[in-house]
Parts: C-alpha cells; sequence; structure tokens
C-alpha cells in the first residue's frame, strides 16, 4: 500500500486533534496519535476537548499526557460546550473554532461527516468550514447508531500500541467503565477488522476518511 509521509523539510509539523467530547480522541485515533508521536517527537501537538466536566476533563488531561508522551510541545485545550447541544451553540463553537487557526496545523485530525450523533457531526462540519485548505483525516467511534462505513486511510498499529490504547482508555475513564460498550474487546474487535482491511503487520489498525489529498509532484 501507498505510504503518507508529513513534509517535515521546512519545520515540524502542527498536528490538531479535535474531539467533541471527553475520550472521543482516545477512542477514534489513539494509537494514530501515538505512532504520530513517535514518528515526529519534534511536532507540536494540539489536543481540543469541546465538551466536559469536571471529572471528565481531569480523565482526558490524563488521558492525553499519557498519549502524548515523548513529544516535544504540547497544547491540551479542554471546554465545556454543553454536551448533546452542539447544534444549538452554532455561533459560539464557530467563534471558538475561529481561535484554532492560529495553529496554522499541518494535519488535522477529527469525527468523521457521517458520524450519526449531532455533537460529532457538527465538529466535522466546523472543522471543513474553519480549515478548507488543510489535510483532514476523519477517525470513526462505534456507537449503537451503527454508522460505521468504508475508510480508505489506516494507520497499521502494533499489539503493544493497541494494549498501550486499551489499557490508556480503560484506566483513565472510570466514569465510562459502566457503559456496556466501552470495553477491551469493543476497541480490539474494530481495530482488528480495519488491521484485516489495510494488512497490518501486526493484525490491528485505526481507519480514517480522507475527502481530499493533494499528491504534489
Amino acid at each position: 500500500m501507498l505510504q503518507f509521509r508529513l513534509d517535515t523539510a521546512q519545520r515540524p509539523p502542527t498536528i490538531l486533534l479535535v474531539g467533541a467530547h471527553c475520550d472521543d480522541i482516545e477512542i477514534g485515533c489513539g494509537g494514530a496519535v501515538q505512532r504520530l508521536v513517535s514518528r515526529y517527537p519534534g511536532a507540536k501537538f494540539v489536543w481540543v476537548t469541546l465538551s466536559s466536566d469536571a471529572e471528565r476533563a481531569r480523565e482526558t488531561r490524563a488521558a492525553a499526557a499519557l498519549l502524548l508522551e515523548g513529544a516535544t510541545t504540547t497544547v491540551v485545550r479542554i471546554e465545556e460546550f454543553k454536551g448533546s447541544y452542539f447544534p444549538h451553540c452554532g455561533p459560539a463553537l464557530k467563534d471558538y473554532f475561529e481561535t484554532l487557526k492560529a495553529f496554522e496545523p499541518d494535519l488535522i485530525l477529527t469525527h468523521c461527516r457521517h458520524d450519526l450523533h449531532q455533537d460529532h457531526r457538527v465538529t466535522n462540519e466546523l472543522t471543513w468550514n474553519t480549515f478548507r485548505d488543510h489535510t483532514i483525516l476523519e477517525y470513526e467511534i462505534p456507537k449503537f447508531d451503527g454508522d460505521l462505513g468504508t475508510p480508505g486511510v489506516f494507520f497499521a498499529l502494533t499489539r503493544a500500541e493497541m494494549k498501550r490504547k486499551c489499557d490508556i482508555l480503560l484506566e483513565c475513564f472510570p466514569s465510562q467503565l459502566q457503559r456496556q460498550w466501552f470495553t477491551r474487546d469493543t476497541f480490539e474487535a474494530i481495530a482488528r477488522l480495519r488491521g484485516i482491511e489495510c494488512n497490518a503487520p501486526e493484525g490491528y489498525a485505526e481507519a480514517f476518511y480522507c475527502r481530499k489529498l493533494r499528491v504534489c509532484p
């Protein structure tokens, strides 16, 4: 399969991670974050979680610190927009997204367009509305809605990276452990399926949707 690498010839890249809720980034791209930190330790990582409360903010800060371990420069923003109400918070959310332009990201990881959760979908729409000439990869979140699709971009994960992702989710988010789907089996199952689809060397992968990618000659 073809390989994609960030151009780091001019400067270390800036990688923007955007999630609607606490644990979204961790579930959707926790493995990719580990891989990106390993590949580009000099990169600037900007982590933005849009909705939280005090308890969940502590959980996400703990998870972000572990997943970003080894990165030279990190910015972690955890905001308090009202969860499940994003479609009704349009102006405030749009104003907030405008502030993210200052980071000048080279790569953005966010929710996918066809995600059926309203907050995830609005987050995706505002990401594309704000960053019109950027490389955006859209991650997936397993849920009751059954909205998984056919992604075309994959981050192959080692077994160690997959285990560490699951360990961090289960250890850092005790508030979510009562949820029937929030289990190691769930996270491993989807990663195993995506690993098969991209022929990952160690059998696991995270998948992303990419609507536009400019190939330089």
